[in-house]
């Protein structure tokens, strides 16, 4: 009898999606860099610049509910994924078209659009190319690559600034050379298994059908997102902080500096956040590192101001996202059957969506109005109580199958 060779977790479609993850972060990371700069040539207000961030946000969580629904009514999810990335890396380009702010609001939006479609989708790939004692390196891996992108984006960025003498169209066009590589990436190196779509249903039904473990998951998400604030707030507080010693110029290059600390620790610590993850309990794992957010925002409050206190709040704010994100994904994909991951990845991403917008502008309100206590107070408050709900969460006893994966 002819002995089965077990799977391997790190297959061609797990590589294949986390390069074309790293691929899209560094195109579309590098206009991201240049947009603040690129508007201010067109003289327009800051108020431009939350704008187009704000609009571009609430269209790509509408987008992720929307796909994540309809995705699992589809007997093939990658041509899906392949149009979001494609939309994304033309949108992304078309800044460079750009002579009005309206212009970059308009290109943001599209290029946000196809981002918001192609990430439940992505996600559903992700874990159908996986088992689910594998389902945490192989999210931890994407994320990983997805971080390492983040961080060659920003380096490009001020490369090709400096190679092209700040000719932005020029920059922009370039972001295309990564951006339709991630695209060509999905299209030829995942390998999509066959499935059956589920039954059409509307869409309310299809929330209601998720099962109520997950449900209870999503408020947890819910709670801790409304504390989670934008990462950006932990750069304007080291270069507030920073300011009275090292001077404005040399508090930003500090800021910045600790920012890529931070980032390098996020793709480091995902794939170990993953590794943990198929090995014990996610519930306890995502708990610990929502706990983990509420040192850094205590440390924020109760370390004095310096630079060795705050490098200690950006790499714990560094691992902590790389342990929420991938933990979030990895419970999610086990707290839902295969065939609803579509819309469980969709509700997950628009969760995350709506918190991201609702805790960056509380915190930032409750900063500016009462200071750095009341603002990181609340935040610690919601990662507590975040934490406390995700441990009330039970496990499908379904999911509990034997490793098949190595």
């Amino acid at each position: 009898m002819r002995q089965r060779v077990p799977a391997r977790w790190l297959n061609r479609t797990v590589v294949g999606i986390g390069l074309a993850s790293l691929f899209s972060d560094w195109s579309h990371e590098i206009a991201t860099v240049a947009m603040p700069a690129f508007l201010a040539t067109m003289g327009v207000a800051a108020a431009w610049l939350g704008l187009i961030e704000g609009v571009s946000d609430g269209l790509s969580s509408f987008a992720k509910m929307a796909s994540g629904y309809y995705t699992d009514r589809f007997r093939r999810r990658k041509p899906i994924a392949v149009a979001g990335y494609v939309v994304t890396a033309l949108g992304t380009a078309a800044f460079g078209l750009a002579s009005a702010a309206w212009h970059v609001l308009l290109a943001r939006s599209v290029a946000w659009l196809g981002r918001g479609v192609r990430t439940p989708v992505r996600k559903a790939l992700l874990a159908a190319a996986v088992t689910p004692d594998t389902y945490g390196r192989a999210f931890g891996f994407e994320r990983m690559m997805d971080t390492l992108g983040a961080i060659l984006g920003p380096a490009s960025a001020m490369f090709l600034l400096a190679a092209f003498d700040h000719h932005y169209p020029t920059l922009f066009a370039w972001t295309l050379v990564p951006g339709l590589l991630a695209a060509a990436l999905i299209a030829l190196a995942v390998v999509e298994k066959e499935r059956r779509p589920v039954e059409h249903i509307s869409f309310g039904d299809s929330l209601r059908a998720l099962p109520p473990p997950f449900r209870k998951f999503l408020l947890a998400v819910g709670l801790f997102g409304a504390g989670d604030f934008s990462h950006t707030l932990l750069i304007l507080l080291a270069a507030q902080r920073l300011a009275p010693a090292l001077g404005a110029a040399g508090a930003a290059s500090m800021a910045a500096a600790l920012y890529l600390l931070h980032n390098a620790l996020y793709s480091a610590f995902a794939f170990v956040a993953g590794w943990l993850a198929d090995r014990f309990d996610k519930r306890r794992l995502l708990a610990g590192g929502y706990a983990l957010a509420a040192v850094m925002a205590l440390a924020i409050i109760a370390l004095p101001p310096g630079a060795w206190a705050l490098v200690v709040v950006f790499a714990l704010g560094g691992i902590y996202v790389a342990i929420e994100e991938t933990l979030e994904d990895s419970l999610c994909a086990e707290l839902v059957d295969e065939a609803h991951h579509g819309m469980a990845f969709g509700a997950l991403a628009t969760v995350n969506g709506a918190g991201d917008f609702l805790s960056s502008a509380v915190v930032g309100l409750l900063w500016t109005v009462s200071g750095t206590t009341a603002a990181f107070g609340y935040s610690a408050i919601l990662f507590v109580a975040g934490a406390y709900l995700v441990l009330l969460t039970k496990p499908r006893s379904v999911l509990q199958v034997p490793a098949d994966l190595t």
